[in-house]
């Protein structure tokens, strides 16, 4: 990491949005101090092991970090959108984008399906323990054959008595392996297909009927646990359907929403870092008599990609802070999931390319960020999708 960077001037770094306040700023701060200290000096061990240790769930409740998107009197501090992005940009700076899908899809892609929609009883049951990091929480909405179509789940929950009876598997699934809870979406009526008649369910990981099916080693991302998810006869009680039956296909297009707008703070985030840690190398890097940064070409490469972060998180906080004020963004977060990947993709390509033979080199943390950083243009609903939403709301 840059020297000094639990200052809030080191490296590269864009001025905040006039609107945020000290509140944020010292959130800021506190989430970088946890990421120099607690991510930067292990992530080559927790990339080797395939997973985050859970004693860094622990850490980030004990300080607070995993229930901004939760009521207080569960433990929470419900803190907002713009709260959110903060968190989502500043582990993103780590350089260890499987650490950061890890806690977030804890903290933003899963849990909080429980406070937008679970009852009293559901929340007092399960959200202390997830805000504390005593255990961790997936979301299972994707298949082999229904990833962005969402619509095309096939899994399917089975009302007998007391009890739902779920058959089926899901693919792709963060913190599956090594979590305790899973937030998991099953057709409950109607055809085998369609927006209707899919609900949503808490289940715990050590239920009967409920399987790993396989630990999945994917291009990058290798901090993070993913997995096939099989379900046989796996019989869960009636109060663990999560909202209104045959309605969770809603729930789950509000929380893909806030999860668009997350990819836009990871996007920001390790854009911006990946272009701080190219500046330090072709400020001493030479060729032809002259460093890099002398030559013309490189100043105008890095000119033209500090641009586009800056636009990408220029249009990321705005609409955080729209949502905040109350106002739907459901395009704006469709534009952001469809723009910044693809720019960060350039991003972390142009860096490797000024990085040259080191860039390519494993271990180096531009390698990792230009790994990483292909999943966010397919996670979350592939880009050809997002550009369909926006058209459709124009």
């Amino acid at each position: 990491m840059a020297a000094g960077m639990g200052s809030r001037e080191a490296g590269f770094r864009l001025n905040d949005p006039v609107f945020i306040d000290e509140s944020l700023l010292l959130l800021r701060d506190q989430v970088r101090r946890f990421v120099e200290r607690e991510i930067v000096p292990h992530g080559d061990a927790w990339e080797r092991a395939g997973k985050i240790p859970r004693e860094v769930f622990h850490k980030l409740g004990a300080i607070g970090l995993l229930g901004m998107q939760h009521e207080e009197e569960y433990g929470g501090t419900r803190s907002g959108a713009l709260a959110s992005v903060v968190f989502g940009e500043e582990l993103s700076r780590s350089t260890y984008g499987g650490v950061t899908a890890s806690i977030t899809v804890h903290t933003d892609m899963s849990a909080s399906h429980i406070t937008r929609v679970g009852t009293p009883e559901q929340k007092a049951r399960w959200l202390p323990d997830l805000i504390a990091g005593r255990k961790v929480c997936a979301i299972a909405v994707t298949e082999a054959g229904a990833g962005s179509d969402v619509a095309g789940i096939r899994t399917r929950a089975v009302r007998d008595g007391d009890d739902w009876v779920i058959n089926g598997t899901k693919m792709f699934i963060t913190n599956a392996v090594y979590g305790d809870i899973v937030i998991l979406a099953a057709r409950t009526a109607g055809t085998e297909t369609g927006a209707r008649g899919i609900s949503l369910f808490v289940v715990p990981t050590d239920t009967p009927g409920f399987k790993v099916a396989s630990k999945l080693e994917k291009h990058g991302w290798l901090s993070s646990d993913t997995a096939e998810l099989v379900f046989e006869d796996m019989r869960i009680p009636a109060g663990n359907l999560l909202g209104e039956e045959n309605h969770g296909f809603y729930a789950i297009m509000r929380g893909f929403e806030h999860e668009r707008l997350m990819i836009g703070a990871f996007c920001a985030g390790e854009g911006a870092r990946a272009i701080e840690l190219t500046l330090d190398y072709v400020r001493t890097r030479k060729a032809f008599g002259k460093t890099l940064w002398e030559q013309q070409a490189t100043r105008q490469k890095l000119a033209d990609l500090a641009s586009k972060v800056a636009a990408i998180r220029a249009l990321t906080y705005q609409t955080a802070a729209a949502i905040d004020a109350g106002q739907s963004a459901s395009r704006d977060t469709a534009m952001i999931k469809s723009l910044a990947p693809e720019i960060l993709h350039d991003v972390v390509h142009g860096c490797l390319q000024l990085h040259g033979g080191t860039g390519y080199m494993r271990g180096t943390p531009i390698e990792r960020m230009a790994r990483d950083a292909r999943l966010l243009r397919i996670g979350g609903g592939a880009t050809e999708v997002m550009l369909e939403e926006v058209a459709k709301r124009l």
